[in-house]
Parts: C-alpha cells; structure tokens; sequence
C-alpha cells in the first residue's frame, strides 16, 4: 500500500522503480543520473568501517579522494582515518577497520576519511543529491528505507581500482534482492540480475564464497581475519549514513 501511494502515476497507471547495478566506477558515466538514488558499496572496508562510525557515535565524516587531501586536513586538524592498499598512511591517526571506529576515538567527532575506493567512488557522484552508504551490516535496514522512499536506485560498487570484484557486487545483489520483493522497484539490468544471481549462489556461506575474493587475499596479510568476518556479518546496525554538502552524516 505504501508504494502503491507513492507510484500512483497519471491515469491510474502504476509505475516502479528501476534498480541498476554498476559493477565499476569505470562504468559510472553510462549509468549516471542526478535524480536517481546512488549506493555506495565498498565492504573490505570503507562502507562498512562508515557505518560502524556511525554507530559508535561519529557526529560527521569528511570524504577526501587524495592522499594530499588528506594530509591537508590533518594540517587543519581533523582526526584522520586513511589507507591506501590496504595499510595505513603515515600521517594518520588510524586505518580503515571497523574495529578503530570506536566510541572513544570518534564519539562525538568530525573525522576526515580517505581510503584506496570508496571515497574515490563517493567523489565521483559529488553532483548527486542523494548518496547513501551501503553494506552488508546495513542490508535490511538501508533496504527499509529505499522501499519507504522509493526512486531510480543505482547500486554503485566501489570494487578494486576500477575492477570488478566480488564482494560489493554480492552486497548489491543482496540489496537489490530486497527491495525488488516491494512492489515499489523493477529491473531491465544485467548486471542487476547478474549480481542478484551471484548473491543466490553465494548467501548461505558468504565467508566460504568470499575465500577466493581478491581483495580478502589481499587484506589477509595486514588485518586480522576476525575484521574479514565482521565486514561480512548482516544486519549489525540500522544505521544509514549518506553524503551531503560534502560531509557523510546519518540519513
């Protein structure tokens, strides 16, 4: 009933949304529109440190896509989180793991953020009015609230320096999976059928499926398993950060 009210278009027809999936920011240019909604989805890491942020109190966080914006804003002050491949820069306070991302280091607090994908991809739709952050620890909630507020919904997976990967694209089949059960959404998308079915093969043991990711053999060498697991749990928190005026705050 609820997206029944919402789609009752001209003459009584119903109309639904469409869900696409980008399997790359270097896919971005095809698919981009202003009045869609965008997720972002980066789960080894940035999504799912973002909202573990969140959780653990973060008033705000400032997505910078450059190293040398970063260490600017260091300069200026900000607590910064930064990685790049995976390791922390330098000049940062702290990495990229959900795990940093506690009460005591960020409750409260305005953070500047920059990590090797996803503020990349989160710098790529700066023109969008409504960006928000996706992961699997959000899944149902985020997947609520596109239902509730039904739009064109793009589904953008940061993946690996504009490859394809896995487990962003298991993250939005899952996604698109939900809110494609509501009356609200439809799908012409190839690639939104292909991630939904790779997340159909993948969902009842995702951390076995996701032994042979890319990017979890890479992170095996410099985070601890146990983070690994964390980024693949479901439903850990309801929050929904988004992007807006250049800052990610909570929808």
């Amino acid at each position: 009933m609820l997206a029944q009210n919402y789609l009752l278009g001209l003459q009584g027809r119903f109309y639904c949304m469409e869900v696409e999936v980008c399997l790359s920011p270097a896919l971005y240019p095809m698919y981009h529109h202003s009045e869609k909604t965008v997720i972002i989805i980066d789960v080894l890491r940035a999504t799912t440190s973002i909202c573990a942020a969140f959780s653990a109190g973060v008033e705000k966080i400032l997505p910078v896509s450059g190293i040398d914006d970063a260490r600017k804003a260091k300069q200026m002050g900000y607590i910064v989180a930064a990685e790049r491949d995976g390791k922390v820069l330098d000049f940062a306070d702290f990495g990229n793991s959900p795990d940093v991302f506690t009460p005591e280091r960020v409750g409260g607090k305005v953070i500047a953020y920059s990590t090797t994908n996803g503020t990349q991809a989160i710098a790529m739709v700066a023109s969008v009015r409504n960006v928000l952050i996706g992961a699997f620890s959000n899944l149902s909630a985020l997947s609520r609230y596109l239902i509730q507020h039904p739009q064109p919904v793009l589904l953008l997976c940061s993946g690996w320096k504009n490859k394809f990967n896995l487990e962003d694209t298991l993250c939005a089949g899952a996604i698109a999976e939900q809110i494609l059960q509501s009356a609200a959404y439809t799908t012409s998308c190839d690639s939104t059928h292909a991630a939904i079915d790779l997340w159909q093969l993948a969902k009842n043991n995702l951390i076995k499926y996701l032994e042979k990711a890319s990017h979890r053999q890479r992170l095996k060498t410099i985070v601890d398993e146990k983070i690994i697991h964390y980024c693949l749990q479901i439903d850990t928190t309801d929050v929904i950060p988004r992007v807006y005026n250049g800052f990610i705050e909570k929808a």
